[in-house]
């Protein structure tokens, strides 16, 4: 089967979408982009082809719709399974790298001490790995530094105690160890690991897996042919892609709410790194757009900068925002100034709720201006970018669009944060087909 990819590198998360010859979404993979680029491609896409290999299956099972209960229920076993199965493979990594740093004469003494103590760590962890992809647990991450991570260190400590080493010795290992790992996404067959996911459910007495066991089998052997990719987004130039494999992001997001939403007309994309209005023609190909200046203000940098400020989380702003009955009027939304304001505001004895909801339509305020610059706000109206997700964003959005340009249809897909990327990918199917439409600006 011949498929289209489309790989957009932000500044934060780099995303990757998997298209078939009918435009269908076949998978999506996403990542943090991290400095590394070329680790964060190869990670999104192979996330984006593992997501595809579900579909896959779906389609081998007739359950597309996702209404199947027990085609779901088998195929959440499956994914635990492979994921657990990556998280393995991993880990392994992990260790021997971890036991490679252990040499010169800074462990002359102690090395084989150090030796046996990380083996004795990665032994518990593979011991704990099942239950952390159980049906039921609670992981707070997805990524393996982050999983693995907060293990290792608490494991570490009691190990490092019970052989009377220094904690700091397995600590200092595992920091230059992890990067290395970090960089080295999971190899091996695809096909293989969803093969020992099998096995390992089977094994478990999983009554679906003896069942559905041949079609898995049947849409393992469908080849997944990347005929055409494209790259876009903030890091595409420091990637070893050719001129004609490479749209701008303004293209790309443009073609992506298109494809989303074919009667867009206007688009605004609040990103990590920057804030775009754009407008599109029918087709979903871009007229006119402005982009925010250099500064980080109004982008979902600045509201990351925002939850440090007040030691936060990120997903907590939105929420808390909403709870303001009287927001804020903050004078300014550079970034630079913003954490002195804040706290001037903060000593005032001023409510949180009330100047994070002041922040928020600062922002919207910066992206309604950039938006006029555009061409102003047309029906219909897609609001796409992680800053989509923030309800309290999404909220004054809504309200300067009425109060300026009346009643207009707002569109946000859940899934917006892969605009950039399925605009890529239907330009690489458009590619592959002799359609090339739209250049690099």
């Amino acid at each position: 089967m011949k498929t289209f990819v489309g790989i957009d590198l932000g500044s934060t998360t780099t995303k990757a979408v998997i298209l078939d010859e009918n435009q269908d979404i076949l998978g999506r993979g996403i990542t943090n982009s991290r400095s590394n680029y070329d680790t964060a491609c190869r990670v999104a896409q192979q996330e984006a082809m593992i997501d595809a290999r579900f579909t896959m299956f779906r389609r081998e099972f007739g359950a597309e719709d996702k209404s199947d209960g027990k085609v779901e229920e088998f195929l959440g076993a499956m994914e635990r399974s492979f994921r657990l199965e990556q998280f393995l493979e991993q880990l392994a990594d992990l260790e021997n790298t971890c036991i490679d740093q252990v040499k010169g004469e800074r462990f002359e003494k102690t090395g084989d001490g150090v030796k046996a103590a990380l083996t004795e760590v990665f032994r518990r962890l593979r011991e704990e790995a099942p239950a952390m992809f159980a049906p039921d647990a609670d992981r707070k991450s997805d990524f393996f530094r982050d999983i693995a991570g907060s293990r290792y260190l608490a494991l570490a400590e009691e190990v490092a105690r019970e052989a009377g080493l220094p904690y700091d010795v397995l600590l200092n290992v595992y920091d230059k160890s992890i990067i290395a790992v970090e960089n080295r996404p999971p190899s091996g067959s695809l096909n293989e690991k969803f093969k020992r996911a099998m096995d390992r459910i089977a094994r478990a007495g999983d009554t679906n897996a003896a069942e559905l066991g041949d079609r898995v089998d049947h849409a393992l052997g469908i080849d997944l042919e990347e005929t055409y990719l494209v790259g876009t987004g903030y890091g595409r130039v420091t990637l070893p892609f050719s001129k004609e494999h490479i749209r701008s992001e303004i293209l790309c997001h443009g073609l992506g709410a298109h494809m989303m939403y074919p009667k867009t007309r206007t688009v605004l994309d609040i990103g990590g790194q920057d804030t775009k209005g754009i407008q599109v023609n029918p087709q979903g190909i871009v007229e006119n757009f402005q982009m925010n200046d250099r500064c980080a203000a109004g982008t979902g940098r600045y509201l990351g900068y925002i939850a440090d400020e007040m030691n936060m989380g990120l997903h907590e702003l939105g929420p808390m925002a909403l709870k303001s009955e009287k927001p804020s009027r903050i004078n300014s939304t550079c970034t630079v100034f913003a954490g002195a304001e804040l706290r001037d505001r903060l000593a005032m004895g001023e409510n949180r709720e009330d100047i994070l909801a002041g922040l928020h339509r600062a922002i919207i305020l910066r992206s309604m201006s950039i938006l006029s610059r555009s061409g102003g706000v047309a029906d219909e109206f897609t609001f796409t970018g992680g800053v989509a997700k923030n309800e309290a964003a999404v909220r004054e959005l809504r309200k300067l669009v009425f109060e300026n340009y009346g009643e207009v249809k707002i569109n946000i897909d859940p899934d917006s944060i892969y605009t950039g990327a399925l605009g890529g990918a239907e330009f690489a199917r458009r590619a592959a087909h002799g359609q090339i439409e739209g250049v690099e600006e």
